[in-house]
């Protein structure tokens, strides 16, 4: 089941933490509760990428582009993603989920998502994404000059780099 719950009080909490900026990363102290679990029990493989969903959302909330992406009708897509698990994460055992927008391509934003657990890396995710109209995506350039962040466009870290460049190799369209 889809962690509507959680959307919420992330979205609400995004109203009262201060905005951040594209450079910053937004930090969300969270549990694994029973629903998350597998058989195990440890967080299930699957449910990683479902609250990652939570971090984007913050991120894009509280630097304000959420809120205009849906002013301009745009929605968020991912297109891809990739994720390195480390060490698990037990039932009731506290987390920080660290997200952070590490750059763009010209076509696509790349996140950076990190299970952090007593100050372990649990997890580490890229994240490919962007926002489409009904019809068509649009470049990441456009959007940053809409957004008033035109120039925007810190290096990849090389491993994001050498990512996407696997990803292009196993392109089958």
């Amino acid at each position: 089941m889809y962690l509507y719950l959680r959307v919420a009080r992330v979205l609400a909490g995004a109203l009262v933490k201060p905005g951040l900026g594209l450079d910053d990363a937004s930090e969300l102290r969270l549990r694994v509760w029973p629903s998350d679990l597998d058989t195990y029990p440890e967080m299930n493989n699957g449910r990683y990428w479902t609250i990652m969903d939570l971090g984007r959302y913050d991120l894009a909330a509280r630097t304000g582009l959420m809120q205009f992406a849906r002013r301009k009708g745009w929605f968020f897509v991912v297109a891809g993603g990739s994720i390195r698990y480390r060490r698990r994460l037990p039932p009731f055992s506290r987390f920080l989920l660290r997200t952070s927008l590490v750059g763009h391509d010209g076509r696509w934003f790349y996140f950076v998502q990190e299970f952090v657990r007593r100050e372990q890396m649990a997890a580490q995710a890229v994240v490919r994404a962007g926002l489409r109209t009904e019809k068509e995506l649009i470049p990441a350039e456009t959007i940053l000059k809409a957004f008033g962040r035109e120039g925007w466009s810190p290096p990849l870290p090389e491993w994001v780099r050498a990512w996407i460049q696997a990803e292009d190799v196993r392109q089958t369209d």
